[in-house]
């Protein structure tokens, strides 16, 4: 199991708390030190949708000028922000086999997925 995120994001840190205290096996994928690919983007894209995995929500987002919130209007574009600025993407993100079975967290969902 991969847990893809920021290691100074709150939601992340909160998450790895969560799963050391539940004692789940993971590796850290730290998106400012490894690079996440367009591949990897655009297979998340598949699974769960360009909307969901660009962090609306985060600072990264709200800082973006209009025009630039303006242009991400479909999956391209999505990963293009998410290549360019890695903090667009939500976080955490947990992929097991290739598959993404977390996204954010959400700790009802955790027990229910990983316990």
């Amino acid at each position: 199991m991969i847990v893809y995120g920021i290691k100074n994001c709150t939601t992340v840190k909160a998450a790895l708390v969560w799963l050391a205290e539940n004692k789940v096996i993971y590796e850290f994928h730290d998106y400012k030190k490894s690079v996440v690919t367009a591949t990897k983007l655009n297979d998340w894209c598949k699974q769960v949708g360009w909307e969901s995995l660009v962090n609306k929500r985060g600072t990264t987002w709200r800082q973006l000028p209009e025009a630039d919130q303006a242009k991400v209007i479909n999956e391209k574009s999505a990963i293009a922000l998410m290549l360019e600025k890695t903090s667009s993407i939500k976080r955490p993100l947990i992929e097991k086999e290739g598959k993404v079975i977390l996204l954010g967290f959400d700790e009802v969902a955790y027990k229910k997925i990983l316990l």
